[in-house]
């Protein structure tokens, strides 16, 4: 029973924080048609100036102004590189490998900066831990769901209550009468990018803290672990990254939790459980836990 609690609370844990990740996916493909590949490179990114700039700003600040560039960075390379490509499924298409070579080149020079070290981000929980009737839990994690909730709840406020939100869930439904209405698809989908790379450099912080031993460059590539979330979800649906979040985060923890269990599958079955789980619920519904077929007149 112990085992299946940690199983459980790691496993809501890894969902949240995989949520914030997902739903950056998410905004961005339906704010402009385009999967971007670059956005575990954009976690990385907030991660690494977070560890550089904490010990001068503390941990606070050095978040905040992490999170900052980020979604900077991110709003450049839609509005400086991708925008220039045009509009159009072709046009995401090409957008979307535009994405990869981004990752190559950030992914790169992070990388160098980083070598093998493990960098502290100096949060502030440590190794700190919680204990919750016969369950052990890392303060991070308990963090990861708190603060992961707050963030989301407010992004979802955003998409509800505020005139972005409006005109994003607008042009996701219709790019062309949302422009012949007067949005602005272009700041739209921008603040979409920006908004991706503030929820990346936000999980960076939970991916990189205890039980994890620090940020090192590969733990940008953990990112793809929401990429089958989101896929899950629908790509087009907020709600759907988060169920598919969720399910991916227990599928990841409790096949680390039964590991042994379930050595017959192989020692990384954990890795690839998460999309074994996409393989056979996209099987079964293929438009995704909450996406919508699509209907065409002919």
């Amino acid at each position: 029973m112990t085992a299946f609690l940690t199983s459980l609370l790691n496993g809501l844990s890894l969902g949240a924080v995989h949520a914030l990740v997902a739903l950056g996916f998410v905004v961005i493909f339906k704010a402009s048609g385009v999967l971007n590949f670059a956005h575990g490179s954009l976690l990385l990114l907030g991660g690494y100036l977070t560890a550089v700039w904490h010990p001068h700003l503390g941990f606070a600040g050095a978040l905040a102004a992490a999170v900052l560039v980020t979604a900077s960075v991110a709003g450049a390379v839609d509005r400086l590189l991708l925008q220039r490509g045009g509009t159009g499924p072709h046009a995401a298409h090409a957008q979307t490998i535009v994405t990869i070579g981004v990752d190559v080149l950030l992914f790169t020079d992070l990388s160098r900066r980083i070598g093998g070290d493990l960098l502290p981000l100096g949060d502030p929980w440590a190794d700190a831990v919680t204990r919750i009737g016969p369950v052990t839990v890392a303060d991070s994690r308990l963090a990861a769901i708190v603060v992961s909730c707050l963030v989301i709840g407010a992004v979802f406020a955003a998409f509800r209550y505020t005139a972005w939100g409006l005109s994003l869930r607008a042009a996701a439904e219709d790019a062309e009468a949302a422009a012949l209405m007067g949005i602005r698809l272009s700041r739209v989908r921008t603040g979409a990018w920006c908004l991706a790379g503030a929820l990346a450099a936000s999980a960076a912080v939970f991916l990189a803290a205890f039980p994890a031993p620090g940020l090192e460059r590969t733990t940008g590539q953990i990112a793809l672990a929401a990429f089958p979330a989101a896929i899950l979800g629908g790509l087009a649906s907020p709600a759907g990254a988060l169920a598919g979040s969720l399910l991916i985060g227990l599928t990841e923890a409790f096949a680390a939790g039964y590991q042994s269990e379930l050595h017959v599958l192989g020692d990384g079955f954990g890795d690839v459980a998460p999309y074994l789980v996409m393989v056979v619920v996209l099987i079964v519904r293929p438009q995704g836990l909450f996406g919508a077929k699509g209907a065409a007149r002919v």
